[in-house]
């Protein structure tokens, strides 16, 4: 990363700062000695002065990549932000390597069900076409997660041949792309994918409907930017709240759409509204992920906890002298709106920096 121009230094709260360090440089190793009450402030920007660019220590690198998930304006989870862990990959520089790195993460993150929120960092340049590290492919039949039909289209223009029997729930390969490398295809292997069968507790029909999903929601479709350095793969995860996989991924009308079908094996007439078909089958969707990932034993929270978590965490943020920024739209959640504290508030969604931002798709 570049440093501006040379300038005086200049002093603030009686220390010695050197303006040539690039602003978000400076802003970010401040925050960081000042937050870790940690001395040298003046030697380490004097360091990256010497240097000429700014390479986060892994320690550095490790709070940046938390602060990011407190900033995460699209976040309600972010009680637990002080808990993430590192993988830092920076270092290597071959598709197999960072492929090596991606399996080691969803094995650490998976732990066993106990999901443990992890962040993985790789060089500048390195980029993961796919969204999020496990998906299901999209067939041009409606077979599986419709979201992800372009997806599905792009692997298989690289080379991707989708298994002979198609089910609804195939796991996509991951499309990697480093610097000086041709893109390249790898499967996940089958240990590194944890899913979750969906039943349900007290409608046996349910199984039929042949439901699963995964246990690990790994986001690798957003650039971490810290202290001015933009690193296009770093993927993170933390755990599900049950109205992702419930209400959005299985029953928004462009994904699995499955409030009709469930609603008809409820015996409820769905040409009606008035007697509210979606509300009940939605809550009955809810009702089997959240059944079938404790009975999987494999980490989820609720809506009404998560809700709960995060006035925790805004609270803190105030005693701390932070203010919370977040998007309205997102920390709802989509079930039952009005019985959180969210929804009759207002906020800022400014967004902070160090941050997640979003990363521009190689195949639009």
């Amino acid at each position: 990363m570049k440093l501006r121009d040379k300038s005086p230094f200049w002093k603030e709260n009686n220390e010695t700062v050197l303006t040539a360090v690039h602003p978000d440089t400076l802003a970010f190793l401040r925050l960081y000695h000042l937050e870790n009450h940690l001395p040298g402030l003046e030697a380490r920007l004097a360091e990256v002065e010497r240097l000429g660019h700014f390479e986060p220590s892994a320690a550095e690198l490790l709070y940046a990549a938390k602060v990011a998930w407190r900033n995460s304006v699209r976040c309600v989870g972010r009680n637990y932000w002080q808990y993430l862990h590192l993988q830092d990959g920076r270092h290597l520089s071959t598709p197999r390597q960072v492929f090596d790195a991606l399996v080691q993460h969803l094995l650490f993150a998976t732990h066993g069900g106990n999901i443990r929120p992890t962040i993985t960092v790789f060089r500048p340049g390195v980029r993961v076409h796919n969204d999020q590290l496990i998906r299901y492919a999209g067939y041009g039949d409606g077979l599986g997660d419709p979201r992800n039909r372009q997806l599905t289209d792009h692997l298989i223009q690289l080379g991707w041949t989708p298994p002979e029997h198609r089910t609804p729930f195939d796991v996509l390969p991951l499309a990697l792309e480093v610097p000086g490398c041709a893109v390249q295809l790898f499967e996940l292997p089958r240990e590194a994918v944890l899913e979750v069968e969906i039943v349900h507790p007290t409608l046996p029909w349910f199984r039929e409907l042949g439901l699963k999903w995964h246990a690990v929601p790994a986001i690798s479709s957003m650039v971490f930017s810290a202290g001015g350095i933009e690193y296009s793969c770093a993927p993170f995860n933390g755990w599900y709240v049950e109205t992702e996989i419930a209400a959005r991924n299985f029953g928004d009308v462009d994904r699995y759409n499955l409030l009709p079908e469930v609603a008809t094996r409820m015996g409820l007439n769905t040409r009606r509204h008035r007697n509210l078909w979606k509300d009940r089958a939605l809550v009955e969707l809810h009702e089997a992920v959240l059944y079938s990932f404790e009975r999987a034993g494999v980490k989820v929270t609720d809506h009404h906890t998560v809700a709960e978590h995060f006035e925790r965490f805004c609270a803190r943020e105030k005693q701390a002298g932070r203010e919370v920024k977040a998007r309205w739209s997102w920390i709802v959640p989509p079930i039952s709106g009005s019985t959180s504290p969210q929804f009759h508030q207002s906020y800022d969604d400014a967004e902070l920096k160090p941050g997640f931002e979003p990363g521009k798709c190689p195949f639009h």
